[in-house]
């Protein structure tokens, strides 16, 4: 194993083995203070904390603008004490553990990439804390970030290895069905029952969904009532929906509007709405090609490009029509899931490929890389 190779397994084992849950400020901070002490040597100053709405946020604006961003997340979606079933643990060349592929790998190999940099003063480096639950008090400052950029390089997972070019949209709601309390034993006939009509809601929100145009509207976490013997007087449903274009978007956000009361005893409640405009493939292609020379020229193994469906902050970055290529990661598999795995090999190579596509990004013209212009107002299209 190579000298790259064991200081990237320690690096990944410090920031699993330190749990950062979204909204758990003290392993969030904890693991910002070791970025804080990896990073800050190289860029000569120690990050800046930005809080905003209670939660912080670990940035290092560049110097000189119009040069790269680099972007990633600490949070992860592993509760406090997954640990205890789920141990950061190496074997034959793997390290598994919560959090590794998603995306604490990918953060170790942003900061091996930084390192074969002889300059940092047009690489600004944002790492946020809500990524996994919408970017809701990060979005400002990763626009603000973006907008200083020419090109923004995220160390999201990749696919199998490829890079991600192309990410569906992203909508996130919770409906609540407001009803009436009773005694379900002794006069249920005067309640209204929220859990009947939330039932009814779910069946007609399952109509919304188009698969011919990769339009998903799934239905996710329900909660409803107290006790076993009352009738409840309040249900909430979250949802979730994914579409490759912001027409789709738009067109389930108005069939959630119009969503009504069968129970005319019950009221409909709605919030949230579009979080993520999709990512297209026209801000990152040309990017992806750089890289795919870079891997070439480094004798990395050749870049595929891949589309997908999760999304990710560089949604935001390519909504604003600045060049973001993502997937960055390494190679590995199951975000979110049990098996989650990082080949800790690979760590390094995308430390090589981003050090070296960030290189070409210097010498070669903006037209080259990117195509956007005025910024995009999607959030009112």
């Amino acid at each position: 194993m190579s000298a790259d190779v064991i200081l990237a397994e320690s690096r990944l084992r410090e920031l699993v083995e330190t749990e950062s849950p979204t909204g758990h400020r003290a392993g969030i901070a904890a693991c910002f203070r070791l970025i804080d002490a990896w990073a800050s040597p190289l860029f000569g100053r120690s990050g800046e904390l930005r809080k905003i709405d209670g939660v912080s946020h670990l940035y290092w604006p560049a110097v000189r603008e119009g040069g790269v961003l680099i972007l990633g997340h600490l949070d992860t979606v592993w509760p406090l004490g997954t640990l205890d079933a789920m141990p950061f643990r190496v074997s034959d060349g793997r390290a598994s553990g919560p959090g590794t592929f998603d995306m604490k790998a990918g953060t170790v190999a942003a900061i091996g990439a930084l390192e074969r940099l002889e300059s940092l003063d047009d690489v600004a480096l944002l790492l946020t804390a809500d990524e996994e639950t919408g970017s809701t008090t990060s979005r400002a400052l990763i626009e603000e970030a973006a907008l200083r950029s020419r090109a923004v390089l995220i160390f999201e997972p990749s696919l199998d290895g490829a890079l991600k070019v192309a990410r569906r949209g992203a909508s996130i709601y919770r409906l609540r069905a407001h009803g009436r309390a009773a005694h379900a034993g002794l006069e249920p006939e005067l309640g209204a029952n929220a859990l009947i009509e939330m039932s009814r809601q779910v069946l007609e929100i399952i109509k919304a969904p188009d698969p011919e145009l990769g339009t998903n509207v799934t239905p996710t976490v329900l909660h409803s009532g107290t006790t076993v013997n009352t009738v409840p007087d309040l249900a909430e449903a979250g949802v979730d929906v994914r579409a490759w274009s912001l027409e789709e978007l738009h067109r389930v956000d108005d069939f959630m509007r119009a969503l009504a009361p069968v129970d005319p005893s019950v009221t409909l409640s709605l919030t949230g709405g579009i979080n993520r405009p999709p990512m297209q493939r026209e801000y990152a292609q040309p990017l992806f090609e750089l890289a795919a020379a870079v891997a070439d020229e480094l004798g990395l193994p050749p870049l595929e490009a891949a589309a997908v469906g999760g999304g990710s902050d560089g949604n935001f970055t390519a909504g604003l029509g600045v060049a973001t290529l993502d997937g960055l990661g390494p190679l590995g598999d199951g975000a979110h899931a049990p098996h989650e795995w990082v080949r800790l090999e690979s760590i390094v190579e995308r430390s090589k490929l981003a050090a070296g596509l960030i290189e070409r990004l210097r010498t070669v013209g903006e037209a080259t890389y990117t195509r956007h212009g005025a910024v995009a107002d999607w959030s009112t299209q």
